[in-house]
Parts: structure tokens; sequence; C-alpha cells
């Protein structure tokens, strides 16, 4: 039986965000005069929301100073908002992959830990031609992915059961996500993080590229 919807993942599923992500972090921590980091780490640093982002490209040491970890977030905040469309890109076959889920009926949602507002800022710029059901991202009276609570959430506004949804991600904080909320768990090997990582996480399948999802439904 063919799925109803799709859960999408927003970085590293849908966009390839990691040099926007990597500059605007790195530009903080040089401003501290603190080490930098090259692109390929912030692969690991990213999905856990921006708090997090920042404890990890924090020197060991200063990662439990919360007074640093504070103003460090309002930082990346506001380099972010600088540059979250200067290299950020559609990964290659998602605009295939929109058209052919569009043209097969099924409801096109977005969970993130971006913040929220960011979330619908970045849907209107780079996915304006496609229609989404839902889209949501870290709120302050929700807790963040890998709590299924959001994902839930996205189901019950659809009144889609979790069971008719395929889950998109390409993190291991996606795949619990994706099987606590009861989905189906696939893992996008174009993404962020390793085929090791998503197959221990829990993913029932993964893709190499984008169409791949379509039989998969």
């Amino acid at each position: 039986m063919q799925r109803k919807a799709i859960l999408f993942d927003l970085d590293g599923t849908l966009l390839d965000t990691l040099e926007d992500l990597g500059d605007s972090m790195n530009a903080v921590l040089a401003s501290r005069g603190l080490p930098t980091h090259p692109l390929a780490s912030f692969r690991y640093f990213v999905g856990d929301g921006v708090g997090e982002l920042v404890r990890r490209a924090l020197p060991a040491n200063q990662a439990a100073d919360e007074k640093l970890v504070q103003a460090c977030t309002e930082g990346m905040r506001q380099e972010y908002d600088k540059r979250w469309h200067d290299k950020t890109i559609l990964y290659d076959g998602i605009a295939s992959l929109l058209d052919a889920l569009t043209g097969a009926g099924v409801k096109l949602t977005v969970l993130s830990n971006k913040p929220d507002p960011f979330v619908r800022v970045i849907l209107r710029h780079y996915f304006a031609a496609w229609k989404f059901a839902a889209a949501l991202g870290a709120r302050p009276s929700v807790p963040r992915k890998p709590d299924p609570a959001a994902a839930i959430e996205i189901s019950r506004l659809l009144e889609v059961s979790p069971a008719d949804f395929l889950y998109l991600g390409d993190t291991n904080t996606d795949m619990q996500t994706a099987t606590a909320a009861g989905m189906y768990a696939v893992g996008a090997l174009w993404g962020f993080r390793t085929r090791k990582e998503l197959e221990e996480s829990g993913a029932a399948a993964v893709a190499a590229h984008p169409m791949d999802v379509v039989s998969l439904l």
C-alpha cells in the first residue's frame, strides 16, 4: 500500500546547508579568538539544534560555560541570518522527487530542529513551487527531535496515521524520531552522515538518490 504522506528533515535531506552553517559558526568562533573547524566537522556538529551546534563547536574545556554558549548561540543566529542563502542549494534530484510526490498525491511535510520561524522563511525561499501540508521547526514549548512529539503533531494535523508516513532524514536523530513516532524510517545517503549510522539508528531502508524514495513509498 502506498504511504499517504512524507515527512522530510530539512538540512542534509532537502537542502545542502552545510557551508552556510559552517561559515556562520566559524565567524562566531573567529570573532572570539577561538579555533575554527574544517567544513567536514560540521557534518557531526549540526542536526540537534543551534545550542548543540555551538556546544560541539566550542573547545571542549569551554562547552560547559553556559554564559559563553548563550552568547555564541545568539551570535550564530545573527551570522546565519546574514548567510543562510549564500551557498545553500537543493540537493540534486530533490525537485524531481517533489514533483513526483505531488503528482502522486502524497502529502509533503517538513520537521526540522531549526527555529520554527526560520523554517518558514527557508521554505518560502527555496520551495515556493511546491505545497507543503505542514512544516514545523524548533519551538520553545515542544521538545526537539529525536523526541517524536512534533512528528506525531504533524500526523494529527494531517489526520494521517504515523504508519502511513515515510520519514526521510539523514542523521541518527531522524531515524530515532521516525522509529519513536511509528513512521517508516528512510535514510538519505546524500546527506551529512553515513549509511552505518543510519542503519544502526533504525533505518528500515536507505536511499542513495532522492528518486529512489519513490519506489519505497
